[in-house]
């Protein structure tokens, strides 16, 4: 089992997301979600749009909506460079809502102005912000 601890990084453009000890972290890297325990091999991941868990020592867990980024385990450091990170708590759903709402709107606009791959991005974006809401 996990019963060992490993030194966790979470690292945003305008500071530390967690910082601290893990027993376990599930992440989305982008070729299939993985978890991380004590003692793993030297890995490097892109990430996806998805969410992050995380197990402290004592057994709690974080989750957070992460918009991808890095994830780097080697000598029992993670270290997770991520593009944006919302901890499930602190999402504002109505926020979120309204995200899913504008990025909908551009997705069906006729105006050959929009970028719709990027309101496809952030429609996805905000699904995952409301679907990680949704779990605490």
């Amino acid at each position: 089992m996990y019963d060992k601890p490993f030194s966790l990084q979470i690292i945003t453009p305008t500071g530390i997301a967690f910082q601290g000890e893990a027993l376990s972290v599930t992440a989305p890297g982008v070729q299939g979600g993985f978890q991380v325990l004590y003692n793993h091999a030297p890995l490097l991941s892109s990430l996806a749009i998805g969410e992050i868990r995380v197990t402290n020592r004592k057994r709690e867990q974080f989750l957070y909506a992460v918009s991808g980024g890095f994830l780097e385990v080697k000598n029992n450091l993670v270290v997770a460079l991520v593009d944006a990170i919302e901890h499930a708590p602190d999402i504002d759903v109505s926020r979120a809502t309204r995200a899913r709402e504008r990025a909908e709107t551009r997705m069906h606009s006729k105006d050959p102005s929009v970028d719709i791959d990027r309101a496809r991005l952030a429609m996805v974006r905000a699904l995952n912000r409301l679907r990680v809401a949704a779990k605490n």
